[in-house]
């Protein structure tokens, strides 16, 4: 049985839903079976089921090893309740599938959810100043650039009345609402190039995303790089604080507390009681498609791009999900690798109770989709390896807006201090045919408006004029050629900077130095 990746994108748990319907249909092996005295043709047992089942999902590089056999039962049960199976006697809808001889088989009808077809429709918007500037200063992926630009209004883009580049005067200060929308574009910037998907909107909702949040996660830090709330109603109780600090550092708790036999077992289920009683999943119910679209990156070959994708995406949650969802991870990932730390379950391992335990705690759907408990085991697993990297503060972002907002403040220059700086809006919602007419004519005019801007722009050093003209004309290469259709043309902007030679020094002997030090 071959398996293929499923990419990230909408609708990506039907998706593999559906291929892992199609995979155990291919490879589970009809044979006769007699029971009760009859003979049932082209069937198989749950047990031979499970077996099958659990092979695949293990070796599914959208699952990976951490399934476990009960996962597996699990899962065929949700697989009798969808009609994906039935018992020989035509039975279906209950989830009563046993890891047992019972007989199953195939029914004529096809298993597969049906997919939501999206028409690609543009939502109204409004896109200042920031978001067009930040072709140069930073880029996401191409097309994410050209999405920004083709839906801009070209009436929009008129100066105001009044006012023409000759008027600038005094440098218009960004707010601090600027600097966080400054934030939230780079971020979600950042995060598209990542994702690859043809929309950073198939996966997730801009609105919903609070520029705060990521400011918050980015600054409010202590030394471990944990978040660190003003606000302590938010954090966990100072006894779940307790109970987890002696579950991460068994045997060296606090020599205060009583120990009896069971001790670990009690304060483990303390910690869990707690974290099965919060409202919802640390990585919260509106961000399930997207931490979802991340398990598909995570591939051997992509494991980085992952642990990068991961960054960002915890950047979105509140500081005190965030929080809490580091200290568990922390707590968590040092249970596993403790030698030291008693059984806490009979049968099962201490990594795999902490990943069944704690998984749907971290991710959930907040409508019952029927791969939950996997895809929360890949995540969960995968964060307990990559904890540490996952939850760092990364430093390319804080440097990638830093810059961003000292680019715009050496742009932005308008008369007074107070005028706002101009807005371009989205155009009006419109038809896949309509869209597909204009865009080619409306980006072609507002890129070539934007380079215009850039030959003209003289607070900027020829030397990074150079920088933002080779990078325009990697991007957009027939645009840049019609304004400079021969490399005449483009010396001559550069011609009127002579060069200045540096003085001949080879002459000059090199005077005698004497170090300091001696």
């Amino acid at each position: 049985m071959s398996s293929h990746v499923v990419t990230p994108g909408p609708y990506r748990a039907t998706k593999l839903w559906n291929e892992v319907t199609k995979l155990f249909r291919a490879g589970m092996p009809l044979k006769k079976h007699r029971q009760h005295f009859r003979v049932y043709m082209n069937c198989f047992t749950a047990s031979a089921a499970v077996d099958l089942l659990h092979e695949l999902l293990k070796n599914n590089s959208n699952f990976g090893p951490e399934v476990t056999r009960q996962q597996t039962v699990q899962l065929l049960k949700k697989f009798l309740k969808n009609h994906v199976i039935e018992d020989v006697k035509g039975k279906w809808g209950l989830e009563d599938l046993e890891d047992n001889s019972q007989l199953y088989r195939f029914p004529s009808t096809s298993p597969l959810k049906p997919i939501p077809n999206r028409a690609p429709v543009l939502r109204k918007k409004s896109i200042s100043m920031i978001d067009k500037e930040s072709f140069f200063k930073f880029r996401g992926s191409r097309k994410f650039d050209k999405e920004i630009l083709e839906n801009v209004d070209p009436e929009a883009q008129e100066s105001p009345e009044g006012s023409s580049s000759s008027k600038m005067e005094h440098s218009r200060e960004l707010t601090e609402d600027d600097i966080q929308v400054i934030w939230k574009n780079v971020t979600l910037t950042h995060l598209q190039k990542l994702v690859g998907s043809g929309s950073l909107e198939d996966v997730l909702d801009p609105a919903q995303v609070n520029p705060q949040f990521i400011v918050y996660n980015m600054t409010k830090v202590n030394k471990h790089g944990v978040v660190s709330l003003e606000d302590k109603t938010d954090d966990l109780p100072y006894w779940v604080l307790s109970a987890m600090k002696c579950l991460a550092n068994w045997p060296k708790y606090d020599s205060n507390q009583q120990s009896y036999p069971g001790f670990e077992r009690d304060v483990f289920k303390t910690v869990s009681d707690y974290f099965y009683s919060l409202s919802e999943p640390l990585l919260t119910y509106e961000y399930y498609e997207l931490f979802v679209n991340i398990l598909g990156l995570l591939q051997p070959s992509l494991e980085r791009v992952a642990i990068e994708g991961l960054q960002l995406c915890t950047l979105l949650l509140p500081p005190a999900s965030r929080r809490k969802l580091q200290l568990l991870l922390r707590m968590i990932s040092r249970m596993s690798q403790n030698v030291d730390m008693p059984r806490l379950h009979d049968v099962i391992g201490t990594r795999t109770l902490l990943v069944q335990t704690f998984s749907r705690c971290v991710l959930s759907c907040e409508e019952v989709d029927d791969l939950d408990e996997l895809l929360a085991t890949r995540l969960l697993s995968f964060l307990m390896d990559h904890h540490q990297e996952v939850m760092q503060v990364p430093v390319y972002l804080r440097n990638a807006v830093e810059d961003h907002i000292s680019y715009l403040k050496s742009l932005t220059t308008y008369p007074g201090s107070g005028v706002a700086m101009p807005t371009y809006s989205f155009c009006r919602q419109i038809s896949t045919q309509e869209f597909e007419e204009q865009k080619l004519s409306v980006s072609q005019t507002a890129l070539a408006d934007l380079l215009e801007s850039l030959i003209k722009d003289k607070t900027m050093s020829a030397k990074e004029k150079k920088k933002k003209l080779k990078l325009f004309q990697k991007e957009y290469p027939d645009i840049y050629s019609r304004r400079f259709p021969t490399t005449e043309s483009e010396a001559q902007l550069f011609a009127d900077k002579p060069k200045i030679k540096p003085p001949m020094l080879l002459s000059i002997k090199k005077a005698k130095t004497f170090s300091i030090r001696n």
